[in-house]
């Protein structure tokens, strides 16, 4: 099970407690911001691209959306998902538990600025109904993030 496995992932730095299972669906943004009683904007999102061959995942706050002229001036090819019948062979977890966190080697993740408006954020552990809050440097952390990119847009008036 995907959730036993982001547990151990966490085993190392002595967080796997900090995993929660949740009774209700996390599955999407709304699902996840009701079952933990925080804004939709705080979910930190996890969506998975393709680059040539190459998998990737970015973490987004949960209002934000990919700008596809930014993504293409960072990393020089079109926004291009990866299906969703392919997601757990390329990633490690299902569609709707995507985290990055126990992913498969090779798979470099990135954070989104759009979650820097935040202390602590809600990533996915793996399934359907799981999540941990961390705060920046916490997901920075234990993602093993390659770096801060810009690549969304929908959420800056926001921060107007």
């Amino acid at each position: 099970m995907s959730i036993q496995k982001v547990r151990d992932y966490f085993s190392q730095w002595g967080m796997e407690d900090k995993v929660m299972e949740l009774t209700e669906s996390s599955a999407t943004v709304e699902e996840a911001a009701a079952a933990l009683h925080t804004e939709g904007r705080r979910i930190a999102k996890t969506m998975s691209f393709l680059v040539g061959d190459q998998p990737i995942l970015i973490v987004f706050a949960g209002d934000a959306r990919v700008d596809n002229h930014k993504y293409k001036e960072r990393f020089h090819k079109k926004a291009s998902m990866i299906k969703a019948d392919q997601v757990e062979d390329l990633i490690g977890h299902p569609v709707g538990g995507v985290c990055p966190f126990a992913i498969h080697p090779g798979v470099d993740v990135y954070l989104d600025e759009s979650l820097k408006r935040f202390h602590t954020v809600f990533p996915a552990c793996g399934t359907a109904n799981s999540a941990i809050e961390l705060t920046l440097d916490e997901l920075m952390t234990y993602s093993k993030a390659r770096e801060w990119v810009d690549v969304s847009k929908g959420w800056q008036e926001d921060c107007i």
